[in-house]
């Protein structure tokens, strides 16, 4: 079942960027880190936004973990954590389902003090098991734990998000 048409994300997403905008104006720039592949797609589409409504400056940082299993495999950072010190961070990624994902995501930043670490989800959905708070979120969904959230970015003119 189709939740959000390519339109309806579009509109979610400016929305995501004008509020990133809103509580950052002050910043020079900020980081987006994008969770694997997904997420660092919808880093890639906010920064887009942020750079047609805004003079704010999105860097792009690409965390790579397992979410099934971010426990086997090393947390890993396209960027040197040093250049992070005192920066604005925000995680995104596509959907938060327990917030475990989310939640190892952090794990990179903890050598590290940030100005602020803030997190981007396309898709919230309300079955949170770990100390996770979504603070730009395009849409929230309460599902149950059985159904699947499945959201494409892929092709350009073909944005959606369905419930399985």
């Amino acid at each position: 079942m189709k939740i959000l048409d390519h339109s309806q994300i579009s509109q979610k997403i400016k929305r995501m960027a004008i509020e990133i905008y809103e509580r950052h104006a002050e910043e020079a720039f900020i980081y987006l880190a994008g969770i694997n592949k997904n997420g660092l797609r919808l880093a890639t589409i906010l920064q887009a936004e942020l750079n047609k409504l805004s003079p704010l400056k999105a860097e792009i940082i690409k965390i790579s973990l397992s979410p099934a299993n971010p426990l086997t495999q090393t947390i890993d950072l396209d960027v040197d954590t040093s250049k992070l010190k005192s920066k604005v961070i925000i995680i995104v990624d596509d959907v938060a389902n327990t917030g475990r994902t989310i939640f190892y995501a952090f794990k990179p930043f903890m050598q590290i003090i940030p100005k602020k670490i803030e997190v981007a989800v396309l898709v919230d959905r309300t079955h949170k098991a770990f100390p996770v708070h979504v603070g730009f979120v395009g849409i929230c969904l309460a599902t149950t734990v059985k159904d699947n959230i499945l959201v494409n970015l892929e092709s350009e003119n073909d944005w959606r998000v369905s419930l399985q």
